[in-house]
């Protein structure tokens, strides 16, 4: 977990226009910060116990699942997953090892790669799903009121134009 400080806490510590968080923002921040940490940890400690597929495989099954006919270029992937390119093709490996995704030429360029869902692979994230859906509704959904539901959807659609606006 990341510490912030301001010029009152740090003896000796100009004011060089850095913009300090309040004590509000901070016990915001640092609340954020953990739950969110913690919620990433307990929804990928649910799914491997349950499942044996980790997060990132998952949502790669889930991005593929729900692009046309589940085959997407591997670049874009990358993108929607969050990934880096590398790290991507080392987990399609692994996908591919299992027979859930298996990798074509584009036929639109012959030069990019497709990553493509298996029935296979759409069958163990049909199976997984449940799992994953249910640790979600636990550890988040059920712990919040229907205004906190509107507000985080209200905040993370917020941050998504700051950060994502593509």
């Amino acid at each position: 977990m990341t510490t912030e400080v301001s010029p009152g806490t740090v003896p000796g510590a100009a004011d060089d226009g850095t913009r300090w968080l309040d004590a509000g923002e901070q016990r915001a921040w640092r609340a954020w910060l953990y739950s969110t940490q913690l919620l990433q940890e307990r929804l990928e400690r649910d799914l491997m116990r349950a499942t044996g597929i980790p997060q990132a495989y998952y949502e790669i099954l889930v991005q593929l699942s729900e692009a046309p006919d589940r085959q997407m270029r591997m670049s874009e992937l990358a993108d929607r997953c969050l990934s880096s390119r590398s790290r991507l093709s080392h987990a399609v490996s692994r996908l591919e090892e299992r027979g859930w995704v298996r990798r074509q030429v584009c036929p639109e360029d012959g030069r990019g790669l497709l990553a493509v869902l298996t029935d296979e692979g759409f069958a163990a994230l049909e199976a997984a799903a449940p799992v994953h859906v249910e640790s979600v509704r636990t550890h988040l959904f059920d712990q919040l009121s229907p205004g906190q539901v509107a507000a985080m959807e209200d905040i993370g659609r917020t941050l998504l134009r700051h950060l994502d606006p593509d």
